[in-house]
This record gives structure tokens, C-alpha cells and sequence, in this order.
């Protein structure tokens, strides 16, 4: 995690703080207005214990930001993960706000909290915990886009090189440099993009193998192209064609149908 994303996480958690702290500010004053007998002190046990899980487990829904933002999960597989989420949240928001208030009422009230019947009282606390959770879902989001997360970019490949053993020199080209090869004898001349015609002591079979997977394909019995230099296809009758790479032309047997294929394709 960057230092630019924990300080927005903060400020993310200090502002649901803030709300928190207004809710149960406000959930205070209006129990006491609604029902004045129960007191001041009952209703600030009751909504500060559950204000201080919620500070304490707001860690679930920042990972759960964190998690999406960071992987970019599919649906299939964010959606139950959120829901793991948000059901945990809310079973560790009921615990620790219950064992706060049986704590709060034994040394405070000299009594004991009665949470009532779970199998009524746990839905209606989840369906605030899932508002809860999702708001503080949200902005934590919000805070980790803010942040500046940018998924990192694949690195692109060094161009592919080819090394040609012209006599004693050694000549290392880009595989995009060579716009064909051509037999000559018991070599093969590599026809470059700048001119030059560097030649090797090779058989043109042996230069195919070694260019095919670069895009290379064999045209006639004496040439190789290189597919990307082609800029045309010329007829020459018979079936048979001239391949057009600029200036230079080589040409294209019926002989070899997979190679007029390939350069159509």
C-alpha cells in the first residue's frame, strides 16, 4: 500500500468516525425524547458500545475496498465475497456490542442486558449492518480511487533479434529489420530494410526454421518473407504471384498455397 492510499484510508476512517459518532449522538436524543423514563444513561450503554465495534471492525469493509480495487475481482466472485463479508461484520458488530453492554450494565447498573430473542433481533440488526457495511464500503472506495491506484503495466518485450554470422562478422539485427531471405548457393542473403545484404553460410530450410515463429513464411523454393514487410499481392498468371515489400518483390509458387494463405490472412 502506497503512503498516498493509507492517507486517504485515514481520512476515509476518520470521517466515518465523524458519522458514527453523529448517529449515535442523535439515536441518544431520540430515545431520551421518545421514552424519557429509561433515562440518559441506558440509551448512551446501548449506542456507544455499538459505535465502538463498528470503529473497531470498519477494518472489514476497508479490505474489502482494498481487495477490489487492488484485483478488480468478477462479480461471480466479488458478490460472495461481499456477502462473507458483510454477514461477518455483522455476527462481530452483535458480539462485541452485547458483551460491552453485559459489561457496562454489571458495573455500571448493577444488572444484567437482555438482547432478546436472536432468532428476531439478529435479522434487524443485519439489515442495518449491510447499510452500514455498504456505505463504509463505498467510501472506502471512493478514498482508495483517491489515492491515486493505478493497476501496473505489463512491460513490454525488448524487440526479437536475429544474429547473422556474415563471414567473421557477427551482425545482430531486429527480427522487423529483415524484409526477406533469399538462397544464394550453399548461403542465404538476408535482404534488410536498410539495404543491406548481409550473407550466411545456411541453408534457406534451416533460416525458415529459425524465422517461422517471427512470421516468417516460405514463398518459393528459393525465398522467405517476412509477412509484416508485404504491402501487396501482384498476379503474374498461372496461379503463381509477385509479393510486393516496398521496392523489393519475391515471388509467390502455387506451389506454396499455405503461404498465399498466410499473406492474405
Amino acid at each position: 500500500m502506497t503512503g498516498e492510499e493509507r492517507l486517504w484510508l485515514s481520512r476515509a476512517w476518520l470521517l466515518g468516525a465523524c458519522l458514527i459518532i453523529f448517529i449515535c449522538v442523535v439515536n441518544v436524543l431520540t430515545i431520551q425524547h421518545d421514552a424519557p423514563d429509561l433515562g440518559l444513561l441506558r440509551p448512551a450503554i446501548w449506542e456507544v458500545s455499538s459505535a465502538l465495534v463498528t470503529l473497531l471492525i470498519f477494518s472489514i469493509p476497508a479490505a474489502m475496498a482494498f481487495w477490489m480495487v487492488r484485483v478488480r475481482p468478477r462479480w461471480w466472485i466479488a458478490l460472495p465475497a461481499h456477502l462473507a463479508a458483510v454477514f461477518a461484520y455483522s455476527v462481530l458488530h452483535v458480539a462485541g456490542f452485547i458483551a460491552l453492554r453485559e459489561l457496562s450494565y454489571v458495573v455500571i447498573l448493577d444488572s444484567h442486558y437482555r438482547f432478546g430473542p436472536l432468532a428476531t433481533e439478529f435479522p434487524y440488526e443485519f439489515r442495518k449492518d449491510m447499510m452500514a457495511y455498504g456505505l463504509a464500503s463505498i467510501i472506502y472506495w471512493l478514498a482508495m480511487q483517491r489515492g491515486g491506484y493505478r493497476p501496473p503495466m505489463a512491460e513490454s518485450a525488448p524487440p526479437a533479434v536475429f544474429d547473422i554470422q556474415d563471414g567473421a562478422r557477427l551482425i545482430r539485427v531486429p527480427v522487423a529489420e529483415i524484409t526477406a531471405v533469399r538462397s544464394a548457393g550453399n548461403y542465404v542473403e538476408f535482404i534488410l530494410a536498410d539495404g543491406r545484404r548481409p550473407l550466411t553460410r545456411s541453408s534457406l530450410g534451416a533460416a525458415l526454421e529459425s524465422l517461422a515463429h517471427h512470421g516468417f513464411v516460405r514463398t518459393h523454393k528459393s525465398w522467405i518473407v517476412n509477412k509484416a514487410r508485404v504491402t501487396g499481392l501482384k498476379p503474374e498468371g498461372s496461379g503463381d504471384y509477385a509479393v510486393e515489400m516496398g521496392e523489393l518483390e519475391a515471388p509467390l509458387s502455387r506451389r506454396f498455397p499455405d503461404a498465399l494463405a498466410a499473406l492474405r490472412g
